[in-house]
């Protein structure tokens, strides 16, 4: 008889961290299987520790090698951290791609916003529906998120039903979309769920999530009780926020005025999937203008992005918005761990202009859109299934998710890590191997290797700044004129009041003079005799040893 087809599973990205979700599924025998990838998102530099990278992406190099038997891409739903690496990666993947209308449509307008973007065709799958991506047939159940056309997947193939979450919660009472489809997720539990991959965000939270109709009731009554202007920050992707922010203008008798690309390019993503209807037409910044109790700024920012609309106007240098002492800010979302030193800076400069800030510390203006516990143990409840993996979270939150699961009875839980190859199926379940994975930086328009020198260069030289000296010697060994030093990043001067440059320059000078002349004529050997001299001066006087460039010329 035949050998079963082997069913396995790889997270390559968003498991022991938060965002840069990549996973892939295979099936078939070890030497030959046929892939699917699920999402494929960024999450976001830190400046502090990786100066000049905007974006982090999963590793994909294991993908491109398997790119011949890689049957599609399909989309959970549009959040950055699940589909913002597609416009820099597919092309060198050119994979069929599969989403719903949604986020079929906000990638669509994402793709023409961005400068020469790829010609990338997605192709669109009804909400409920199914696909084949090759041997994996997919059906997209609808899910509770804080966007539109979330969907869980149930990934159907000859070995066995794997449900993969995406992102989700459960809300009674959505202002927007659906409500998780309990119906059709208890269906799947009676016929059989070999494996369920899950959501973690919200592991380490009892109770469950409040629901986004609560939100809005909140919004409407700070709204009306304002005296002056208001704005409200929130993530540009939750339309049933904006949607909520829209009816408590429209009850205080207030203008929205959308302010940031990122909000209005969704805005009108929403209107054309019919996510707005019956919503009032939002206006531009121009007209912010008008009675202050008559208008309501809806604002890109809630992060604390440098370039984004709520930071300029913090900032005092938009040129359209201005807040003044009396005006509220309400800020209608979660701050992202990594990001609270520049949401906490926005803060604070808005404080300084006398305006009220308004966060879900003091009311409530924002809930997440992942489950907590007791959202999870429904969902294991409803599907049973025979394996949980935890995924979406970093260390705490899959080893509080795991331990949630053992207790509520699921037979094997298993905790792994980004690269961990899974066999779901037949038969028992375990680690089996490891594929490649890490991280690709974005720096500018380049994707550049964790290991790469500009990467570890540009670390070092935000720790401790950078030397660079330029040398220029006869064919004799000698010095045709003085050394020139460049110091960047390095104090003006040491603890006792002497200038680097001084020190530095003299530490060079000394250093050519007591070489032989044999080493002065061989550039590559004065060079390191050089560097090492500078970066011990620099050390004695500093405590840091700078990256030294060292420029030998001979004249």
């Amino acid at each position: 008889m035949a050998k079963p087809e082997e069913l396995v599973f790889a997270p390559l990205g968003g498991v022991g961290e938060i965002g840069m979700n990549l996973s892939i599924y295979g099936l078939g025998s070890r030497q030959q299987r046929a892939w699917m990838a699920v999402d494929l998102g960024v999450s976001f530099g830190d400046e502090e520790h990786l100066p000049g990278i905007d974006l982090i992406m999963p590793d994909i190099s294991f993908l491109e090698k398997e790119r011949k038997n890689l049957m599609g891409l399909v989309l959970t739903h549009a959040h950055e951290d699940h589909f913002g690496a597609i416009i820099d990666l597919w092309p060198k993947l050119k994979c069929p791609i599969y989403a719903t209308q949604f986020s079929a449509a906000l990638f669509e307008a994402k793709c023409a916003a961005e400068r020469n973007a790829p010609k990338i065709p997605v192709t669109v799958v009804p909400s409920g529906g199914r696909v084949d991506v090759g041997p994996f047939n997919v059906e997209f159940i609808p899910v509770a998120h804080s966007i539109p056309e979330a969907h869980a997947l149930a990934i159907h193939t000859e070995a066995g039903t794997v449900l993969h979450t995406g992102d989700w919660k459960i809300d009674p009472t959505p202002t927007l979309g659906s409500p998780t489809d309990e119906k059709r997720l208890r269906e799947l539990g009676e016929e059989g769920v070999l494996a369920l991959i899950g959501d973690s965000t919200n592991a380490v939270r009892d109770g469950r999530s409040p629901s986004e109709a609560e939100v809005a009731r909140t919004i409407i009554d700070l709204v009306k009780a304002a005296k002056g202007r208001v704005a409200v920050t929130t993530f540009a992707s939750n339309v049933a926020r904006i949607k909520a922010v829209a009816a408590a203008a429209k009850a205080a008798d207030r203008e929205v005025v959308v302010v940031g690309r990122a909000m209005e390019r969704v805005v009108q993503v929403a209107r054309e999937c019919g996510y707005l209807d019956g919503v009032q037409n939002f206006r531009s910044p121009e007209v912010y203008g008008h009675p202050q109790d008559k208008v309501l700024a809806l604002c890109t920012g809630s992060q604390g992005e440098p370039r984004a609309a709520l930071a300029r106007i913090a900032n005092d240098d938009h040129p359209e918005i201005t807040l003044n002492r009396g005006d509220s800010v309400i800020f209608s979302s979660r701050t992202i761990p990594g990001n609270e030193k520049a949401v906490g800076s926005i803060i604070n400069n808005l404080v300084l202009q006398g305006v009220e800030i308004i966060t879900d510390r003091d009311h409530l203006v924002h809930v997440s859109g992942h489950p907590r516990r007791d959202e999870l143990r429904d969902m294991i409840g409803w599907v049973k299934p025979r394996l949980l993996i935890p995924v979406h979270g970093e260390a705490l939150h899959l080893n509080e998710h795991a331990k949630l699961a053992r207790a509520a009875g699921v037979p094997r839980v298993l905790v792994v890590r980004n690269g961990d190859l899974i066999k779901l199926g037949p038969g028992d379940p375990g680690i089996i191997g490891e594929v490649p994975s890490g991280r690709l930086y974005k720096d500018g328009t380049i994707l550049e290797d964790s290991k790469s020198r500009a990467v570890v260069e540009r670390r070092r030289m935000a720790f401790s700044g950078c030397a660079f000296v330029a040398i220029a010697m006869t064919e004799q060994g000698e010095l045709a004129d003085d050394p020139e030093v460049d110091l960047v990043g390095i104090p003006d001067k040491n603890r006792a009041g002497e200038p680097f440059d001084d020190l530095v320059f003299d530490a060079v000078v000394s250093t050519i003079e007591g070489l032989p002349k044999a080493r002065r004529r061989d550039p590559d050997a004065l060079g390191e005799s050089v560097r090492r001299a500078v970066r011990a001066v620099i050390n004695e006087h500093w405590g840091k040893k700078p990256p030294c460039l060292v420029h030998v010329l001979t004249v």
